[in-house]
């Protein structure tokens, strides 16, 4: 038993029984992102939570427990993905990366974005000329500090 392993038939079960993760996370009380990232094994979840999850999957004891282990996170199978929509970040990061970072420092100074104190939405936006996705990235700004 592994956390992959739980990841993987979360994942088969949602298949299986035609379940949306905005299905999923209204029934955890959460964002369908955060609840879609627990789900895939990347944030950790409540004991609360993983009863949740694991009733709407049918996860057994053991594997409701792995839900709540602090996960390795960040862990995509190559450096450089491959599947073709997370290459599209990679390839924004490429491109933007430096942009993000020199306009984050001249608004805010020397520091980083979190991705600990972080939110995001994900929302379909209509488009006459093709849908859209709009994704809303929020992490707290952390100043460097002096010591």
């Amino acid at each position: 038993m592994s956390r992959i392993a739980v990841t993987e038939k979360i994942i088969s079960t949602k298949v299986s029984r035609g379940l949306k993760w905005s299905e999923v996370a209204q029934k955890v009380g959460l964002s369908k992102e955060w609840v879609t990232a627990a789900c895939l094994g990347q944030m950790t979840l409540n004991a609360d939570q993983a009863a949740t999850v694991g009733d709407i999957f049918g996860l057994t004891v053991d594997e409701r427990q792995w839900l709540m282990v602090a996960p390795y996170r960040g862990s995509l199978p190559t450096s450089v993905p491959s599947d073709p929509l997370i290459y599209r970040f990679y390839e924004l990061i490429s491109v933007y990366g430096s942009t993000f970072k020199e306009l984050i420092h001249e608004e805010f100074g020397d520091g980083i974005m979190s991705a600990i104190d972080f939110r995001m939405d994900l929302a379909r936006e209509s488009d006459p000329h093709g849908d859209r996705v709009n994704i809303t990235l929020s992490g707290k700004f952390l100043p460097y500090k002096t010591y």
